[in-house]
């Protein structure tokens, strides 16, 4: 990447009287006039959503929000017991372990859709959905988008979430690739696996024109809030130190 001297920003520009982000003036066009999820695909695009864009992109948020003990919980709440004057800290050490098995799965089954979509001749979605799975095994990749530890009947998260899309008009291109790589599991894994909320966000996002490099961005929100509110509840009802007591319980030294 060429180096450049210039630096320039679209986010934002902060004056003593005025504060205008993306284009617009914060107090008089966007405080109190537009919701959490319309801001966040502001910042993200320097465009206002449609109320459909608007609908789905905080259906996703509130879908992968909360989930219980996992272990992006589990971690914020041991680092708070630790060091309870570090709030921040126990957030971050909660998002720190969003990678490619656990909030970051979103990304990698969105980058597995374009690819199918790109690659679909004469709309074969099929055949392409076999060949990007062929390619994901050959690398010893999971299948994306598909099986879950607890929800082994389907995620009922990815049931509804599809099913709103669908109420909406916005289904397109990419869930249709979704269902095209449930369909294609099978035959390259040779086990079928149901659709999971991973797989079913960014089918949902791709759909209505949410960028692709942004995908993680979604659970990354979501479940910041879940993690302030379990740290809140670790203040008045501490388990940090009993969830690291019960994993030393639960392991076996062998020398």
């Amino acid at each position: 990447m060429a180096r450049s001297t210039h630096m320039k920003t679209s986010m934002a520009e902060v004056t003593p009287d005025r504060i205008v982000v993306r284009g617009l003036d914060l107090a008089d066009e966007l405080i109190g006039r537009t919701t959490t999820a319309e801001f966040f695909y502001v910042l993200l695009t320097g465009s206002r959503p449609s109320a459909t864009q608007a609908r789905i992109l905080d259906a996703c948020i509130v879908a992968i929000g909360e989930h219980g003990l996992v272990p992006s919980v589990q971690a914020a709440r041991m680092t708070y017991a630790c060091a309870p004057e570090a709030f921040q800290g126990a957030v971050a050490a909660g998002l720190l372990g969003a990678g490619s098995v656990v909030l970051g799965s979103s990304e990698t089954t969105a980058r597995a859709l374009k690819q199918i979509v790109d690659l679909a001749a004469d709309d074969d979605l099929d055949g392409a959905a076999k060949s990007v799975l062929q390619q994901l095994k050959d690398q010893g990749a999971a299948a994306p988008g598909v099986g879950h530890p607890v929800h082994k009947a389907g995620d009922p998260r990815a049931a509804r979430l599809l099913e709103f899309t669908e109420s909406l008009g916005a289904q397109g291109v990419h869930t249709s690739a979704l269902h095209a790589m449930t369909r294609a599991v099978p035959l390259v894994y040779g086990r079928e696996l149901p659709l999971n909320v991973s797989g079913a966000i960014p089918a949902a996002l791709l759909d209505v024109g949410f960028p692709l490099r942004a995908m993680k961005g979604v659970p990354l929100v979501g479940r910041t809030m879940s993690l302030v509110a379990h740290l809140l509840e670790e203040m008045d009802s501490p388990m940090g130190f009993g969830l690291a007591s019960a994993a030393e319980a639960a392991v076996t030294y062998e020398p």
